[in-house]
């Protein structure tokens, strides 16, 4: 596994509730940092996605287009 370097800036009020979190038990600020993306990164990835549909549609189907291409049938 390839490990990447990411530097980032946060706002001086959310680095020291990170460094608070992170003396208080014992983690690393990265470690946090890591979890905190890890766990909405897919939400992100998700609301992004849907906006840019939303400004970008692509072919929209009529029910009878979707019927002929699909054997319901069967």
């Amino acid at each position: 596994m390839v490990k990447i370097m990411l530097a980032i800036r946060l706002p001086e009020a959310i680095e020291k509730r990170l460094a608070l979190l992170a003396q208080k038990t014992g983690r690393t600020k990265t470690f946090y940092a890591r979890e905190a993306i890890l766990e909405h990164l897919g939400e992100m990835e998700d609301a992004y996605l849907a906006l840019n549909r939303l400004q970008n549609p692509g072919k929209l189907w009529a029910q009878e287009e979707l019927e002929a291409e699909i054997d319901l049938e069967s």
